[in-house]
């Protein structure tokens, strides 16, 4: 039986798998999953089938900002070691594929958006696309403020889902864009905390990685996860959702609140870690929430 050697390189990631690294499924997955249950909400008579499809388009655009976002920090990305390997620093996927790529992504995603749906929802998702890639991104090198402005088009998502099926933004597609909004915070803060020594060398403005900022991201943490507990009621208030969501809404806020409130008291690798895995579970289990909540009352209908 031969045994491996110690120094054998594992083989190189497939061209596939890079593309799933490129336009960060997880991400992308969560965008459209997001913007299918805000559209399905806002307007019931659409159906399942024009549902999903307004989350396909919403994750094309979703996945084409990643994209356009790896390819403008290719290079701080091969400075940590956390992206370093991913396939642009690495040399895998050239500059060239990934902006035709992006493009491609970007022009049927928003494209697709205004054909089958409406206008206003594909300029909405066009600006969103625009604000993530050329204000965010390059903002990160230069001003902890940021994570404010990468806070909007990554809320984003949900108020798309909800024009494309309604045709114009309301009470509901607006309450869970603030919902978003909010929860970026403590998610985000929680990131910086833990890669803080990357992001410092790669000169990346962070608030958790800021020298003398110390306490700031935890109290920052607290009073967003605070304010999420009532934003995250609007659905039920405007009677777009039931009790039963109210209910799961109340109580993941209270666990993001203790979670918060932890790192609050303590900034550290492990109070950070456990926001990170609570903010993680919040989103999802709240969407899964009011999509239950909106089968539940077209069963019952």
């Amino acid at each position: 039986m031969h045994k491996s050697s110690p120094l054998a390189v594992a083989p190189a990631p497939s061209l596939l798998a890079d593309w799933v690294t490129l336009t960060k499924l997880r991400i992308t997955a969560f965008a459209a999953f997001a913007a299918g249950v805000a559209a399905i909400v806002a307007n019931p008579e659409i159906g399942w089938g024009r549902a999903a499809e307004v989350a396909l388009w919403v994750a094309l655009t979703s996945a084409s900002a990643c994209v356009f976002n790896q390819v403008l920090e290719r290079d701080v990305d091969g400075l940590m070691a956390r992206t370093k390997d991913r396939p642009l620093p690495a040399g895998r996927v050239s500059v060239r594929d990934a902006v035709v790529g992006g493009a491609l992504l970007a022009l049927f995603g928003v494209g697709l958006l205004a054909w089958r749906f409406n206008l206003l929802a594909a300029l909405l998702a066009l600006g969103t696309l625009a604000a993530y890639v050329l204000v965010y991104t390059p903002l990160k090198r230069h001003t902890t403020f940021n994570t404010l402005v990468g806070a909007i088009p990554g809320a984003m998502p949900p108020l798309l889902g909800a024009t494309a099926a309604a045709g114009r933004p309301e009470v509901f597609g607006l309450s869970l864009f603030a919902t978003l909004f909010v929860w970026q915070f403590p998610h985000f803060f929680a990131i910086a905390w833990l890669y803080r020594a990357d992001y410092q060398a790669a000169g990346m403005r962070m608030l958790s990685a800021v020298p003398g900022a110390e306490g700031v991201a935890g109290r920052s943490s607290l009073l967003h996860a605070l304010c999420i507990l009532p934003v995250a009621l609007v659905p039920a208030l405007e009677r777009s959702a039931t009790w039963f969501y109210a209910l799961i809404a109340t109580g993941l806020g209270l666990l993001y609140v203790l979670a918060a409130a932890a790192f609050a008291v303590r900034e550290s690798d492990v109070s950070a870690r456990r926001l990170l895995r609570v903010s993680l579970l919040y989103l999802p289990l709240l969407l899964t929430a009011l999509w239950i909540d909106r089968l539940v009352l077209q069963v019952a209908a």
